[in-house]
């Protein structure tokens, strides 16, 4: 089955740095394309940044914009979020996504806490 993992949140001081990993399995992941989600509590969750799956176009949202990278390995099945330049209100939940076929699939999420 579609299993996605992420790791590599905490707790960091405004102007940190920190890079999240999405782990994958059950499917291909290397056709698919990627993206990363957060949610603060009370909020939906908005898109942060999205991967494609050829050519590894990305995207992102206009507050994570020079500050944010995502990245994949296809060999590894796994995608990335370097997190640089930090702020207090880049605290919350980071969730990984995938869209296969007629399938919405989430990671449990991965809490990020920028504060000092």
């Amino acid at each position: 089955q579609v299993q996605l993992v992420e790791s590599g949140g905490g707790l960091v001081q405004p102007g940190g740095s920190l890079r999240l990993s999405c782990a994958t399995s059950g499917f291909t992941f290397s056709m698919y394309a990627m993206n990363w989600y957060r949610q603060t509590p009370g909020k939906e969750r908005e898109l942060v940044a999205g991967i494609t799956s050829v050519g590894g176009s990305t995207n992102y949202a206009d507050s994570v914009k020079g500050r944010f990278t995502i990245s994949r390995d296809n060999a590894k099945k796994t995608v990335y979020l370097q997190m640089n330049s930090l702020k207090p209100e880049d605290t919350a939940v980071y969730y990984c996504y995938t869209r296969i076929g007629w399938g919405d699939y989430w990671g449990q999420g991965t809490q990020v806490t920028v504060s000092s």
